[in-house]
């Protein structure tokens, strides 16, 4: 299933290479349909987002049931049993009390001379989440509910708005609406793929338009993300989910193979890599991956990720086995090893790192509380996780008296004559009196 590597191989040498290399560029023909639709749903509105779902979604689907009604939130309510509403609770607590420690406070600096200078921070008035269907509504993400929608919460975002795609029925599963609802989120509609980003960009006759989208999704969801950044703020454009596992010899390789499928399950396209310094423990690992396999719902998937894009690398060193980590940059980085603890001042680059043998990647998924949108494809080496920030603006604040103004007239007048902008110059002289 997989082939053991040595990092100093010729063949390591290369699979490492192409590690360090896996940015996943969009293919020309998934570009062109998303600029189309997106034209299509700023052009049309309404009529293209119900022409998209109708023929991709639900096709009877109505404009009157674009919007989540409180009809269909009550039913949700008496759906759901009391044992989700109970996790959904711990779910939800756990998130909101790590995201709290994050929000930004504005701030003053006053100098001798009078002048006043700070940040003023503020929450964006409207942020867009988007949460995938889930295998036709089957396996709803209610963590990307939560992940998403609670920070911008905290941050103070007035409307938030969640889009969805519908199930063949024209239904939403009752689990995503009850956990909206729980977080404060009762702007909900059924819309999906490329039109739905598109509407929370553009806006449509009944879709108003927002500032920030965030969210997962497929490739059409994230080449869309990526067309209409700048227009609006986007959280990332997010790849195929990873692990990178380095362990010694006192990992537990159940453990370890436990670890890789939870991300090979994803979707053919998840990355599993293991970088160990014990020699013994790639074939005690592949054991294990060959046991767990047949105990799966998504066996399939999972194999063909792990084929396709498994890795089990032998190190000669723990400190070579990090470095190793810190080139790849993976979005979860787990430490299954003696003294995790130590290492951690080593880390430079991971979107999240998990210490210990009894610290799942699944634990931060769900409940741990940090959130769970993390950069992929090697992006951890600049980009950070999504948080209560990814909802915030700051602006600049200068205030000047007429001694403060008089006591940099000189050095600002320098600096802009030297730039060739006299108008600038001239702008304080004229305050000089």
């Amino acid at each position: 299933m997989i082939t053991i590597l040595t990092t100093g191989s010729p063949a390591g040498r290369a699979a490492l290479e192409g590690l360090y290399s896996r940015i996943q560029s969009v293919d020309d023909d998934c570009r062109d349909q998303v600029a189309a639709i997106l034209a299509d749903v700023r052009r049309r509105g309404d009529d293209a987002i119900l022409d998209y779902s109708r023929r991709f979604d639900a096709p009877e689907l109505t404009l009157a049931e674009l919007v989540i009604s409180s009809a269909e939130m009550e039913a949700a309510y008496r759906t759901v049993d009391t044992s989700f509403l109970e996790t959904l609770e711990v779910a939800i607590d756990r998130i909101r009390e790590f995201h709290e420690r994050e929000m930004e406070d504005s701030w003053l600096q006053t100098r001798p001379d009078g002048s006043i200078v700070g940040r003023l921070v503020r929450p964006v008035d409207s942020a867009g989440l988007y949460v995938p269907g889930g295998q036709g509504g089957s396996t709803p993400l209610v963590s990307s509910v939560l992940m998403n929608g609670i920070p911008a919460g905290i941050a103070g975002v007035a409307r938030r708005v969640m889009v969805t795609p519908p199930s063949p029925d024209g239904s939403v599963s009752p689990h995503l609406l009850v956990a909206a609802r729980e977080i404060g989120i009762s702007e909900i509609y059924k819309a999906g793929s490329a039109w739905a980003i598109g509407a929370l960009a553009y806006g449509s006759e009944t879709i108003a338009p927002v500032d920030v989208i965030v969210g997962p999704g497929n490739r059409f969801v994230a080449e869309a993300k990526r067309q209409v950044a700048g227009l609006v703020r986007i959280d990332m454009i997010a790849g195929p989910s990873e692990v990178l596992i380095v362990a010694d010899e006192t990992a537990n390789p159940a453990y370890i193979a436990a670890d890789m499928l939870a991300q090979a399950e994803h979707d053919t396209q998840a990355l599993a890599v293991v970088i160990t310094i014990d020699a013994l423990l790639p074939q005690r690992i592949l054991a294990e991956l060959n046991r767990q396999l047949g105990e799966l719902s998504r066996a399939e998937t999972a194999r063909a990720a792990l084929a396709e894009h498994g890795r089990i690398f032998v190190a000669t060193s723990l400190e070579e086995a990090i470095e190793l980590a810190n080139d790849i940059a993976a979005e979860h980085l787990e430490l299954q090893i003696g003294d995790p603890w130590s290492q951690l001042p080593h880390i430079r680059h991971a979107g999240a790192i998990f210490l210990g043998s009894h610290t799942p990647e699944a634990a931060g998924d769900y409940l741990a509380g940090p959130n769970h949108v993390l950069p992929t494809m090697g992006t951890a080496r600049f980009a950070s996780a999504l948080g209560v920030e990814t909802f915030l603006k700051k602006s600049s604040i200068i205030s000047y008296s007429a001694a403060a103004l008089a006591g940099d007239a000189d050095h600002i007048r320098a600096l802009a004559r030297l730039e060739g902008l006299t108008a600038h110059a001239a702008s304080v002289t004229r305050r000089l009196g």
